[in-house]
């Protein structure tokens, strides 16, 4: 038995699809309450349960051999917030405790490129880079940075875990719209655009989920492996959208400073409106951030190779406008 957290998010629920293509039996631990849609067609054993709450990890680690924890909170808002420390950390730590007491065969920890020490352009970034807890650019980097020392910790203690860190995800399945994939969503259906000069490193979802895989299959224990893809700047992938559809939509460059001022100021209306912001000071900083990265380790060890990115992101494009009517209804619900 496999089980998989963070199961309805969009790596999870791919991850799922290509464990049950191997005929795997997984199991998916989800929140009470929680939308099930991403795996709800999907002959997968679902379990509610919470990653804070440990009489309900026992339940669902009963039988498991290994375990992929996805589990997480992202958040790309300015400002300490506690519910992603503890649903980062603690929750973390707790899936390590209850893994170890299940005697889990191997269990895979789905890490970031963020919990990665920033470095400086110039220089590439790769796993011999330290998991940098007092990262200065986000709550969330530094949730993933603490969880990610504490999995290295357990492997040294004789748990059997593997860390893979992802770059920016892109691909079919985005059913919660991930920040990027409103980004395409909104290009691919013509509406204004805005964007800022930058670049980064995307990946696709499926590469993503493929590496994982392989990660449980060939990865050292102890071991972080980063699942990387392609660095293409903004105005490609927005240029590679309006390709693939072939219709033009209004694009507006925004300055660089007139973004960043605008992003110190949004963030409070964004709230109090419940809607994701254009730019905060996160996003920005990332565009702007080195994001020459290499997935070398993995390629070498695990035999890992992500796609083209101009595929990933025409899947991406054909997946959002086949399901959108789908995901509009799950946005109103």
């Amino acid at each position: 038995m496999i089980l998989v957290t963070g199961a309805t998010g969009h790596i999870g629920n791919v991850l799922i699809r290509q464990l049950l293509e191997k005929g795997e039996k997984v199991r998916a631990l989800v929140w009470k309450g929680e939308d099930t849609t991403p795996i709800q067609d999907l002959q997968v054993e679902t379990i509610e349960g919470d990653v804070l709450d440990l009489p309900s990890l026992e339940t669902a680690f009963k039988g498991v051999e290994t375990a992929y924890h996805l589990a997480g909170i992202i958040s790309i808002m300015p400002g300490n917030n506690p519910f992603v420390w503890d649903v980062n950390v603690q929750g973390t730590r707790n899936v390590l405790e209850i893994a170890r007491q299940a005697g889990v065969r191997r269990l895979i920890y789905t890490s970031s490129i963020h919990a990665i020490a920033r470095a400086p352009h110039g220089l590439q970034i790769d796993e011999t880079l330290p998991f940098d807890m007092n990262n200065p650019y986000g709550a969330y980097d530094r949730s993933k940075a603490e969880a990610s020392l504490d999995v290295q910790k357990a492997s040294r203690n004789g748990l059997n875990a593997v860390i893979v860190c992802p770059t920016g995800v892109i691909g079919p399945y985005d059913f919660r719209r991930s920040e990027i994939g409103n980004v395409i969503l909104d290009a691919a259906r013509r509406k204004t655009t805005l964007y800022v000069d930058g670049a980064y490193d995307f990946v696709d979802v499926r590469d993503v989920a493929d590496g994982m895989i392989k990660a449980s299959e060939h990865g050292r224990s102890g071991e972080s492996y980063i699942l990387s893809g392609h660095k293409i700047s903004v105005r490609y992938l927005l240029e590679t959208v309006r390709e693939v559809t072939g219709y033009a939509f209004p694009k507006i460059k925004i300055p660089f400073n007139l973004a960043e001022a605008m992003s110190r100021l949004m963030p409070s209306y964004y709230n109090w409106r419940k809607t994701k912001p254009k730019f905060t000071p996160y996003s920005l900083e990332v565009l702007q951030s080195n994001s020459d990265i290499s997935y070398a380790k993995a390629a070498r060890e695990l035999g890992y190779k992500p796609r083209p990115i101009y595929a990933s992101i025409a899947d991406t494009v054909r997946w959002f406008l086949e399901n959108y009517l789908l995901l509009f209804a799950r946005k109103r619900t």
